[in-house]
């Protein structure tokens, strides 16, 4: 049997009910296979690369490329990004309606 390349655009259903859209590929990293999404840029984020293990994959279901492209569009599905507790905090402050002067201990 001859090894085939696998890569379709897909909607990938993972446990934990997410769902992403993008170029759906293997990639081995060490000595582990792992699935790579290339998620397309949309109007709100620029794209990115997840990397999946196929045990954590409820289901791929191969799409055109068009509707691949919309289903991003309507998801908005984000990368990880770094976090810091200070613009969390800043954040839940202003949300409460508590000024920069109020704040202690955060610097």
């Amino acid at each position: 049997m001859e090894n085939q390349k696998f890569e379709t655009t897909a909607l990938i259903e993972l446990f934990g009910h997410t769902r992403m859209a993008g170029i759906v590929s293997e990639q081995t990293i060490g000595s582990a296979t792992f699935i790579r999404v290339d998620v397309p840029e949309t109007k709100s984020n620029a794209s990115f690369t997840r990397f999946l293990h196929p045990n954590s994959i409820y289901a791929i279901n191969p799409i055109t490329e068009e509707v691949m492209q919309h289903l991003a569009e309507d998801m908005q599905v984000k990368p990880v990004n770094a976090w810091d507790i200070r613009e969390i905090v800043r954040k839940e402050k202003a949300m409460l309606g508590m000024g920069e002067e109020e704040e202690e201990g955060f610097d």
